[in-house]
């Protein structure tokens, strides 16, 4: 007889633009698991509503995007060492009714370095942007030796400024600076990261190839498209860079194992990505 079925799912809005079904529902049926994943809108302001019903519904867990990464921890139970230290939660798993949190993002975002072997010694680090990603950016360079300081800019002044304390209290050097002056910070960064969804519509970078040097790593966690007009900008520049895909899968396969208990089926995940063409060069 077959084991009843498993629903997980994503909330946030948008969130008809998200892989995460495809990926997750790959990695189930690669090993045969009854469960099934979803994407579930919940637009600002409807939060609280629906959390209520997924725990109505003894939802199996669920990850979180935008705009909820941080607001979601008023409403889970238990937070996990991951979500307590970057102050925002993408991933939660339903234990008999208590909702406990994490942060798969810290380690999505960390590993694709680590598969380069890229050390942190002296660097200057850019970050553009201070949500919810971007907590768990500052989470993971945290735990980083080496890193001289870091440089938040962000629309929201308030925001940044908030991000620069969370960075200080968890041992970083975090200084806000202004938007107007991104190009020429990023001209001395060894490492420019976008935690922002711009480029998700084919916008133009807010930095242009002239303004990235050629030993610089250029990291956008935005995975559709998969080239930004940030990475365009990057290649052409002779920049080292990542592709926001490579969190999206190392932060699902957390998430999957989180759920589970089984190691994630990674070649499937990135197969549902990619298909028969294979990743991008």
């Amino acid at each position: 007889m077959q084991s009843q079925i498993k629903t997980y799912c994503i909330i946030g809005d948008p969130v008809q633009h998200s892989l995460s079904p495809a990926i997750q529902n790959a990695a189930f049926k690669s090993l045969g698991l009854n469960c099934t994943y979803i994407a579930f809108r919940v637009p600002k302001g409807e939060l609280q509503e629906s959390v209520s019903s997924l725990r109505s519904i003894n939802i199996s867990g669920f990850n979180v995007t935008s705009p909820h990464k941080i607001e979601i921890i008023k409403h889970v139970d238990v937070l996990d060492s991951t979500a307590q230290k970057a102050k925002a939660i993408n991933t939660i798993m339903n234990v008999e009714g208590v909702l406990r949190g994490y942060n798969t993002d810290v380690y999505g975002f960390i590993e694709p370095l680590h598969k380069r072997s890229v050390s942190f010694n002296g660097m200057t680090i850019l970050l553009i942007g201070a949500g919810g990603a971007s907590r768990a950016v500052i989470a993971a360079l945290s735990e980083q030796n080496g890193i001289t300081k870091i440089l938040i800019a962000n629309r929201s002044q308030k925001k940044a400024e908030e991000l620069a304390r969370i960075g200080s209290s968890i041992g970083l050097e975090c200084n806000v600076i202004d938007l107007y002056n991104i190009q020429k910070v990023a001209a001395k960064s060894h490492l420019i990261i976008n935690a922002t969804p711009l480029g998700t519509s084919n916008e133009d970078s807010m930095i242009d190839h002239e303004h990235i040097k050629k030993d610089t790593i250029v990291y956008d966690i935005v995975y559709k498209p998969v080239t930004t007009n940030l990475l365009e900008n990057a290649k052409y520049a002779g920049a080292q860079i990542v592709y926001g895909y490579e969190m999206l899968l190392e932060q699902g396969a957390k998430a999957f194992e989180i759920w589970t208990g089984i190691s994630a089926p990674t070649d499937a995940m990135k197969r549902a990505l990619f298909g028969s063409f294979g990743e991008p060069a």
